[in-house]
């Protein structure tokens, strides 16, 4: 459904839950990441797309007056309840935690709230990596901009978000998905800088090319707490090397520098100095819709996350292998794995008028390989959070 058809469901959807209109509707996008992959710890910058997926929301003031915000969801049996009279702390349901943490974050900034009663529903895929949690922040942020009337700056907004996940999810999270949520533009892709949080919109309207996401469908259990392992691998490069992070280095100093390194560490920072460079070379790429250019980015960046990073999967290299095989000459420019890695979903850059025809032949080719069945979306970069009704 597009945010119009969105729109009319969630309406016909609160009539039926709470037996009146909603006064308020407000939605956010999930996202995928295109290029720059385990560069935001390390300061670098990443190029997420809105995807055309959304967690809408609609609300009007509570009937009996009560300080209670009631969160219902299409997807959830049970309610999630704020007392606005009560210190704010994490609670039963679990998914109501993440609509929970915006309330504190409004409360926090001195906004007066009253009680409300809303309801949710998501089209973005749970558990493909499309980032759902991040949607149902900045949604719950935006529909309480449109019922206290007090508009947040979208940085801020945000980092709201954030903290939210942060501080009653408890998902140390980084920033790049509440800030394309926040701040995506339909027909752009959004150039964020994770050290200073400045943001370019990255315009792609060429009608030509499309985006297919792929989840595999997998998801390995790890041991040994690979995410934080890689993180102080950085550290130790950037410490070793005299450097505040990674961002700081080009590939010639670290060359230069490689006999202050172990072999392995040494890998880990060769993908990250890399992948900075290939992600503002993609964003470039992609201004000037030079396709080819921007497939072979994303191409490199995944060999560099399997090979340096260690961070790919048999099932994540297959769908790539896939693609490659099918080809620039059959509508596939590039692809690669996006998100933290060891399963998850890939991202590929193909041909608008030969999207029927690759999803088909990655579907059955997937499904071969591995004999599992896989998940494939295909979106346009979509428009960031919006208020629908107000």
């Amino acid at each position: 459904m597009n945010l119009k058809e969105l729109t009319a469901f969630i309406a016909a959807e609160f009539r039926k839950t709470y037996g009146r209109a909603p006064r308020w509707i407000a939605a956010a996008p999930g996202r995928v990441n295109i290029i720059g992959e385990h560069t935001d710890y390390n300061d670098g910058f990443v190029v997420p797309m809105a995807i055309e997926f959304y967690t809408i929301m609609a609300a009007d003031q509570r009937a009996d007056g009560k300080g209670i915000i009631t969160f219902r969801s299409t997807s959830q049996p049970d309610a999630a309840t704020v007392n606005l009279s009560q210190l704010l702390k994490p609670a039963a349901p679990k998914w109501g935690n993440y609509p929970r943490g915006g309330v504190a974050g409004f409360l926090a900034r001195g906004v007066k709230l009253g009680g409300l009663d809303v309801l949710l529903h998501s089209t973005v895929p749970l558990g493909s990596g499309l980032s759902s949690s991040a949607a149902l922040e900045v949604a719950t942020a935006t529909l309480l901009e449109a019922v206290t009337s007090k508009t947040i700056d979208p940085v801020e907004k945000a980092l709201l978000a954030q903290k939210a996940e942060h501080d009653f999810a408890g998902v140390p999270c980084g920033i790049m998905d509440q800030f394309i949520s926040a701040l995506g533009r339909e027909g752009h892709l959004l150039l964020l800088d994770c050290r200073t949080h400045k943001t370019k919109l990255v315009p792609m309207s060429d009608p030509s090319v499309a985006l297919i996401i792929i989840n595999t469908n997998v998801k390995h259990e790890l041991s040994g707490g690979e995410y934080a392992e890689r993180r102080a691998q950085c550290e130790e490069a950037a410490r070793n090397l005299g450097v505040k992070s990674l961002r700081d280095m080009t590939a010639d100093q670290l060359d230069k520098n490689k006999g202050k390194l172990s072999e392995l560490v040494y890998r880990r920072a060769r993908h990250v100095i890399g992948e900075i460079e290939r992600t503002l070379h993609a964003a470039e790429g992609i201004r000037a819709s030079s396709w080819p250019s921007v497939g072979n980015l994303m191409y490199a960046s995944h060999t560099s996350l399997r090979d340096d990073y260690e961070v790919s999967c048999a099932e994540l290299d297959i769908v790539v292998e896939i693609a490659e095989d099918i080809g620039y000459k059959d509508g596939i420019y590039g692809c690669r794995m996006t998100g933290g890695g060891f399963g998850g979903g890939c991202v590929a850059l193909v041909k608008t008028d030969c999207v029927d025809a690759i999803t088909k032949k990655i579907a059955a080719d997937y499904k071969t390989k591995t004999g599992i069945e896989a998940s494939i979306f295909v979106s346009r970069p979509a428009a960031g959070a919006t208020i629908l009704q107000n």
